[in-house]
């Protein structure tokens, strides 16, 4: 889960870090509910930004994983529950 400040100065900032909180395990149900929301709130292309955002981070994730690249630990430690 995301932990940024969803009454930040961003746009719709509590929206969209519902939409990354839902993308990799909110269940298909949220994440069509949100997706539709941030649709309607920004149109489809800024959904798509969003999405590429997101893909992206998971992309860059997946990358530093599969090359070794070893984890800070304080992130280590933030994530363990994870």
């Amino acid at each position: 889960m995301m932990r940024g400040d969803p009454n930040s100065d961003v746009p719709h900032g509590g929206m969209l870090l519902a939409f990354a909180d839902a993308v990799p395990g909110g269940g298909e149900a949220a994440l069509t509910r949100v997706r539709d929301a941030v649709r309607r709130a920004v149109g489809e292309a800024a959904l798509s930004d969003a999405a590429g955002v997101i893909g992206g981070f998971d992309g860059i994730t997946r990358i530093a994983d599969a090359t070794g690249i070893p984890l800070e630990p304080e992130k280590t430690m933030m994530t363990a529950d994870l």
